[in-house]
């Protein structure tokens, strides 16, 4: 599992991170709203454990901008705020659970365990963005009456563009997800299935299609 922490006082960071790194995830740290954003945007992390008072952006604003941009990552919310209306706050505009400081760690990691098999345990019948749908107990792909079978990475791959529509999901974060640790796999082995599913798109007369930001990674879009 893969946990992203922001949070502005460094110590209380980097011990968070070391925390989770104990326990045998994977975590990195970012020290204010706008990196919280745009690392939590990215479609790579399992959970965001987010701190409300940040410089640059808020984690109120911080997670009320990933739910407008659907992107769906659980949100653990920090802070040293314990009254009801920050609370409530927290959770209207989107975060998961709200935890307040000081905190046990055991507290936190069980909070995080929590969000990890709540999220592992939805599931979504079909994906919908725009005029494409995904049957996830099938891995057929659907455009109005048109629809095509996906293969097993092919269907991976779509879910994660689905699941994060809009959002740019960079070549490293697509290789760690669909394929794991695996040191065979390249960049070029993410072009070729890019292609493959560019080619079902066009056949589905979606509107849909995948764009790529150069150096960044991929991202549905809309076209006219």
């Amino acid at each position: 599992m893969k946990v992203l922490i922001v949070e502005d006082e460094l110590k209380l960071a980097d011990a968070l991170v070391e925390l989770f790194r104990r326990n045998r995830y994977v975590a990195d740290a970012v020290y204010n709203g706008e990196q919280g954003y745009l690392f939590a945007s990215k479609g790579d992390y399992d959970v965001v454990v987010l701190d409300v008072m940040l410089p640059r952006l808020n984690g109120f604003d911080v997670v009320k901008k990933l739910r407008e941009n659907k992107v769906r990552v659980p949100v653990l919310m920090l802070t040293a705020k314990d009254d009801v209306s920050s609370r409530v706050r927290g959770l209207d505009c989107g975060a998961d659970d709200y935890l307040t400081k000081p905190f046990a760690n055991e507290e936190l990691l069980a909070r995080v365990r929590a969000l990890c098999r709540r999220q592992s345990e939805m599931v979504f019948d079909v994906l919908q963005f725009a005029d494409l749908s995904l049957n996830t107990s099938n891995y057929i792909l659907s455009c109005g009456a048109k629809s095509v079978g996906l293969s097993a990475k092919e269907y991976e791959i779509m879910h994660l563009l689905l699941s994060n529509p809009s959002q740019v999901i960079a070549k490293e974060s697509i290789i760690s997800k669909v394929w794991g640790t695996s040191g065979d796999i390249t960049e070029n082995n993410v072009e070729a299935y890019m292609s493959f599913l560019r080619k079902k798109l066009t056949f589905l007369c979606s509107k849909v299609t995948i764009s790529a930001k150069r150096l960044l990674g991929y991202y549905l879009e809309v076209t006219a």
